[in-house]
């Protein structure tokens, strides 16, 4: 799976969590799960555990913590695949 299609399916995974929907119009590698996109810690944890079913991978929680940015979810699960 390439770089572009993981960033889709992540955006995909966000989107139902995003509480700021205009931010997802312009969302990229630098946005912010929880500052741009409004997306509140508890439902973080929603969203890891669906980047673990859609992508067939294990997180940690050490991992998990370090999701900050649409692009770091991406990196994760490029590393993890």
């Amino acid at each position: 799976m390439m770089q572009t299609e993981v960033f889709e399916k992540v955006v995909g995974i966000l989107k139902p969590f995003v509480r700021e929907p205009e931010a997802l119009e312009r969302v990229g590698p630098d946005t912010s799960i929880l500052g741009d996109l409004k997306v509140n810690s508890a439902r973080l944890v929603d969203v890891v555990l669906e980047m673990e079913d859609a992508f067939g991978i294990a997180i940690s929680d050490e991992e998990a913590d370090s999701v900050r940015s649409v692009g770091d979810a991406v990196s994760l699960v490029l590393r993890k695949r």
